[in-house]
């Protein structure tokens, strides 16, 4: 199925304008993450309880809240999710232990004796394995990013690599800084979209290097920048017809998945949206730059 049919966008003209749209957005959640002192992690990396009730009727909030403090939880992070019977009480500290469960659940059955809780998840993450955890969770990015670099190096040419690399990594810091900046966890399944975002990224990248690369032998001489805009106005039909069906999807979960994969559906939403534009505006732009630099390179090599 072809949704457009020769398209004669000039995408290698507009690249500056994507590049700095993204540059501002990766530059303000960097600086988001320096003033709060990193992203926001959560249990999974930070250590603490996570405990999910369900009441027969609604609760009050308030109450909840006033329960969990009498506990000696009173920093702790309580919302409703999916119906207003069910309650997400996150512990976030270093001191916590196995008790810590035993006492919220005790204090919210003493302060609802009409509408007792009843417990539906209890997950305890100790700091130092919340430690070890976010220390494999960088080193899993990172190798799969060195995985991804030998392999089109070695299929393709190695700037070809270069860009499909910076592109990877401008598609994992664009909703990092989106979750910095409107303050959301950063939690496994969030490591878990990032990485998803990165297997979908590269591929759509593979696809128009490809015909970068068969275009190249089929019409010799021609202008890499023109080059590059067949290439991808090519391929644009495939491209956009695997993100409205993925975003089709993201989008769905987002809305509709509930609280528990509310960030990872966020992360893909967003990560799809920067992977779908990296390979145009990110990559092939790094492929023009380096090819105008070479051939000056041999034009004075020739002066």
């Amino acid at each position: 199925m072809q949704l457009l049919r020769e398209t004669n966008i000039d995408f290698i003209k507009a690249r500056w304008y994507a590049i700095t749209l993204s540059g501002l957005i990766i530059l303000a959640g960097i600086v988001s993450m320096i003033v709060k002192g990193g992203p926001k992690y959560g249990v999974d990396f930070l250590g603490g309880t996570v405990i999910q009730v369900h009441f027969l009727t609604p609760p009050d909030l308030g109450q909840v809240r006033e329960a969990v403090g009498s506990a000696g939880f009173a920093d702790a992070e309580i919302k409703t999710f999916g119906e207003k019977n069910d309650i997400l009480i996150r512990v976030q500290k270093q001191e916590v232990g196995t008790t810590a469960s035993d006492a919220i659940l005790n204090a919210l059955r003493q302060n609802f004796l009409g509408n007792p809780p009843e417990v539906r998840l209890v997950e305890t993450v100790g700091p130092k394995i919340g430690k070890e955890l976010r220390e494999a969770a960088v080193w899993a990015t990172l190798f799969s990013l060195i995985m991804i670099l030998v392999y089109v190096s070695f299929r393709f040419e190695p700037i070809f690599a270069v860009g499909a690399i910076v592109a990877l990594i401008h598609d994992v810091l664009v909703p990092l800084s989106f979750f910095s900046l409107l303050d959301l966890e950063v939690n496994l399944t969030v490591v878990a979209a990032f990485l998803t975002i990165v297997g979908y990224s590269i591929n759509d990248s593979i696809v128009v290097m490809d015909r970068i690369r068969e275009n190249r032998r089929l019409m010799r001489g021609i202008d890499i920048e023109e080059l590059i805009n067949k290439s991808v106005n090519q391929t644009l039909s495939r491209t956009i017809l695997t993100s409205m069906t993925v975003m089709l999807v993201v989008i769905i979960l987002f809305f509709f998945g509930g609280e528990v994969i509310h960030n990872f559906a966020f992360a893909m939403v967003v990560g799809t949206i920067a992977g779908s534009y990296s390979t145009i505006f990110i990559a092939s732009p790094i492929v023009v730059e380096w090819e105008k630099m070479r051939v000056l390179k041999l034009s004075r090599a020739k002066a």
